[in-house]
């Protein structure tokens, strides 16, 4: 599995956590999330880094067509 890469950083904080526990001989119980992979994020990292991926502005009559179909949500006061 290729984590994606906003989970690659939590993996290498629980590794860097687990190794200072090591260091410090202390035992602690270390979570961390993984979600998601990264088969389908690697495509678009090698076209940034060959700079070849385009910018993409999402049309704004878009943005307001799927904002219409949005439950009515209200927060108490």
């Amino acid at each position: 599995m290729i984590p994606a890469p906003e989970s690659a950083h939590a993996i290498r904080a629980a590794i860097d956590e687990a190794l200072l526990c090591r260091a410090d001989g202390k035992k602690k119980v270390i979570a961390f999330n993984l979600s998601g992979h990264g088969h389908f994020d690697m495509g678009a990292y090698d076209a940034f880094h060959q700079g070849k991926l385009e910018d993409y502005e999402y049309p704004e009559s878009l943005v307001h067509e799927a904002m219409q179909h949005l439950p009515d949500v209200r927060l108490p006061a």
